[in-house]
């Protein structure tokens, strides 16, 4: 099998306030778009719920512990205006580092080539102890730590083309110089972070800011001429993907200009040193994209070219 596809019903249990641009129909339009014929190889397995150790490589036990005792029996929870609890929300999440947990195992032990995650909430967002930007736990980073210390996998590369910068992802590896963390996303824009001169203590964080308005030409340029020469310098035993499609041209959290082909690109590039370096292990984990037709294009683009490999 070349794709393995984590989903679960359980990431609709996390519920979010009527016209919360982070909701259940995310994953509705995500079945929807790989529902067809080009999907029928697809290996498709239920996530499991996350373990405490593996999640604790990142999140500290104190931040879990709040998260827990704030969980709410009914209703929602509001950690801030934009980040929520409701009564499944804290399983989705569990779920959610569980299925990067289990994409690490499929992927080297050789189950699969490459997987793509639909759970949500998202996760680059979340820091070592703080959650924001909808985001609990940072499931990249789960990913990330997880393959170093059950496989020894040396190198992680985490390419992160969300709209946003995933700055809890730069948080949790500012000063690890086995992980490179390369981000394009538009600034200004929320968190305010990923600012060019943001390079980490090893110079393993590369940001490569985009400005309102940029399209295809400007986004195929950062990778072309950044990150992915960045990427394939370092050589990574395994690469994740921060998948965010809000970055299209009709999102409306962002003001970029992108369209399908160009994640297809993307991700046909990343995957072309994904077979140079580390036997074309690709892990893409699902962020932003708020659209829902785009958002469901978008992943199919992105999947089709995943099981190209």
């Amino acid at each position: 099998m070349t794709t393995v596809l984590f989903e679960n019903s359980v990431f609709l249990d996390h519920e979010t306030p009527f016209g919360h641009p982070e909701c259940a129909d995310r994953l509705v339009a995500i079945k929807t778009a790989l529902s067809g014929n080009l999907f029928k190889a697809l290996l498709r397995q239920a996530s499991i719920e996350g373990r405490a150790e593996d999640i604790l490589r990142v999140h500290t036990q104190a931040y879990v512990a709040q998260l827990e005792k704030i969980s709410p029996k009914q209703g929602l929870a509001y950690i801030d205006a934009d980040t929520i609890l409701s009564k499944g929300s804290l399983k989705a999440a569990y779920h959610g580092a569980g299925a990067a947990c289990q994409a690490v195992d499929a992927l080297m032990q050789g189950q699969a080539k490459n997987a793509f995650i639909a759970s949500r909430p998202p996760g680059h967002h979340a820091e070592t102890a703080t959650a924001m930007g909808f985001c609990l736990f940072n499931n990249a980073a789960i990913a990330a730590r997880y393959a170093q210390a059950t496989y020894a996998a040396e190198r992680i590369a985490i390419i992160d083309f969300d709209v946003h910068h995933g700055n809890g992802t730069q948080e949790i590896f500012w000063d690890d110089a086995s992980v490179l963390y390369c981000s394009s996303h538009q600034m200004p824009l929320f968190p305010g972070s990923g600012a060019k001169s943001e390079t980490g203590k090893h110079g393993t964080v590369v940001n490569v800011p985009l400005n309102n308005g940029d399209g295809s030409e400007q986004f195929r340029d950062a990778y072309e001429h950044v990150i992915l020469p960045r990427l394939a310098a370092f050589r990574p035993d395994l690469i994740i993907l921060s998948a965010g499609f809000d970055a299209h041209m009709h999102d409306p959290l962002g003001g970029l200009n992108l369209d399908e082909a160009d994640f297809a690109w993307v991700t046909e590039e990343i995957m072309n040193i994904a077979a140079l370096n580390c036997q074309s292990r690709i892990i893409s984990v699902l962020e932003g994209g708020y659209n829902l037709q785009a958002l469901g294009k978008s992943v199919a683009a992105h999947v089709s070219v995943l099981q190209t490999a």
